[in-house]
């Protein structure tokens, strides 16, 4: 009777034919990456409910109400974006189902990057829940918006009191349950804050356990602190509030600094080594993603938004002084051919085009153009401004994670960066399978179980026994991004299955009516 020594419960669930033999699915015959650093290895994986109850070879009589023949496929933790936009849309009827994320294999979205969102985050939590998103959604609290409910977009130092309100915004939000806090000092109004500022924000956040900072660095070229002083920043963040610090989507972006990757790499790994916990994350794009008015514009003349921007704009002396500040930022970008219009609300017809096709069709100079463009409202932009080398470098590190930096638009309306709809899919099929520049396994565990344990997401980014059951499979043969920059709307290929909590969003590579997504909140 030995095995009567183990506890009553596993010796029950031991012995039992039907806690044993039988699942709700059981996924067979694959080659399972666990999101861990260690190599695939082909086995099964079987879920209940919500959780996964074996990662291993399940008997050969065992049932389930789905079987997946996962032969030929790779298994893996469903990927966490931990910088995504979705936020203002996911809460809608109409875009809860977040299918643009789900076909890349993302199962967990963090919304509110670059210090987005709101400053109070309880209706957003509600309105999501209300609709059920299609993936889990987690909400970090933001910089720019707590400094925007306190200080409006003044370009100025925080006074004491404005400072300990801010500071009471994001207590506030990490008690309902933020993950962390987000900042983006390369936009208004946080590119008005000093170092200290952030520090404070960052010390009411690392109160409360598992608390992280990740920023939108200060400058990502040469506009005023360069790459290298920006990164710094956030090492000097993380430092003083003990906080673990993440360089979001890490680029050099610009000409004038491209190589810089190795200054950036070197920088980090000083800090690394000097105890200070720093990550980055990327996604696998050589162009990046703004508006007219944060690329091009210098910062005092985006005080007040931009129909402030639009009166100076008006203002002929205003004007000449803004444009000549304007031309070096328009080099920054590498020039106007390397601008692209992503969505200009104002003429629907410039949306695609280049900055100088659209300065020739208005018979101007391409920065004048933009900068009648701006007069009427400005528009997001797609800035070709990276080199191969340095993505390829930043990507080899075993300190970066994999990001959209996404949006989650209605299919086909405006323009969207492809990476809304591919940067997880491009990675694998660009970086691993085609070059590759790194293995399938850095690949996933950069997607998966790296996130979970720098964010502290419980029970996700991981397969064994009692995570979650967001898994996906997906076939290497065929897994692919299909967006392009000029067709931005067009879902990744090559996810067959795509589980979210225990429940099939993705059947044989085709999206369900219904959602399976939950609000995911910080607990202590």
């Amino acid at each position: 009777m030995k095995s009567l020594s183990l506890p009553l419960g596993l010796w029950l669930a031991a012995t039992s034919p039907a806690s044993a033999q039988t699942y709700d699915v059981l996924i067979r015959g694959g080659t399972v990456y666990d999101g861990g650093e260690t190599p695939g290895r082909v086995t099964d994986v079987a879920i209940r409910g919500d959780r996964i109850v074996l990662v291993g070879a399940a008997p050969k009589r065992a049932t389930a109400k789905r079987t997946v023949d996962a032969t030929g496929r790779i298994v893996a933790p469903g990927f966490i974006d931990p910088h995504s936009h979705a936020g203002p849309t996911i809460a809608t009827a109409k875009l809860a189902a977040a299918l643009p994320i789900l076909y890349q294999g993302i199962t967990t979205s963090m919304i509110n990057p670059d210090g987005g969102g709101p400053a109070d985050l309880t209706a957003q939590i509600a309105a999501i829940r209300a609709v059920t998103p299609g993936v889990n959604v987690i909400p970090l609290i933001g910089h720019n918006a707590v400094r925007g409910a306190v200080m409006g977009n003044a370009d100025r130092k925080a006074t004491p009191a404005e400072q300990a309100a801010m500071e009471a915004l994001v207590a506030t939000a990490m008690r309902a349950g933020a993950y962390g806090l987000s900042d983006g000092p390369f936009y208004i109004p946080a590119k008005y804050s000093d170092t200290a500022e952030i520090v404070g924000l960052a010390k009411a956040a690392a109160r409360f356990p598992h608390a992280f900072y990740t920023s939108h660095i200060r400058d990502e070229g040469n506009y005023n602190v360069g790459v290298v002083g920006a990164v710094d920043e956030v090492v000097t963040v993380a430092r003083e509030a003990k906080i673990p610090g993440i360089v979001t989507h890490i680029k050099v972006l610009g000409p004038q600094v491209w190589g810089k990757s190795a200054d950036v790499i070197a920088d980090i790994e000083r800090a690394r080594a000097d105890g200070v916990q720093v990550w980055a994350d990327q996604y696998p794009y050589a162009a990046s993603g703004s508006s007219l008015q944060a690329s091009l514009v210098p910062g005092w003349a985006q005080e007040g938004g931009p129909e402030a921007l639009a009166a100076r704009l008006k203002n002929p002396v205003m004007r000449a002084k803004i444009r000549a500040e304007m031309v070096p930022n328009l080099e920054r970008r590498a020039g106007p051919h390397a601008l692209m219009i992503r969505h200009f609300a104002a003429d629907p017809s410039l949306d695609g085009k280049r900055l100088d096709e659209i300065g020739r069709a208005m018979g101007k100079d391409p920065l004048d153009a933009a900068i009648d463009m701006l007069i009427r409202g400005g528009a997001p932009t797609v800035s070709f401004n990276m080199s191969e080398a340095d993505i390829e470098a930043f990507m080899k590190q075993p300190w970066t994670m994999t990001v959209t930096d996404g949006a989650l638009p209605a299919f086909g309306e405006g323009s969207e960066h492809p990476r809304a709809y591919g940067a997880f899919t491009r990675k694998l099929k660009r970086y691993v399978l085609d070059k590759p520049v790194i293995s399938m396994q850095q690949a996933i565990h950069a997607a998966t179980g790296l996130p979970a344990r720098v964010f502290a997401v419980p029970d996700r980014g991981v397969l064994r026994a009692g995570a979650f059951a967001d898994v996906i499979v997906f076939d290497p043969a065929t897994v692919t991004d299909v967006a392009t920059y000029e067709r931005p709307h067009a879902y990744s290929r090559g996810m067959d299955y795509v589980f979210v909590n225990g429940n099939a969003a993705l059947v044989r590579g085709k999206a369900v009516p219904e959602r399976f997504g939950r609000v995911l909140l910080r607990t202590p």
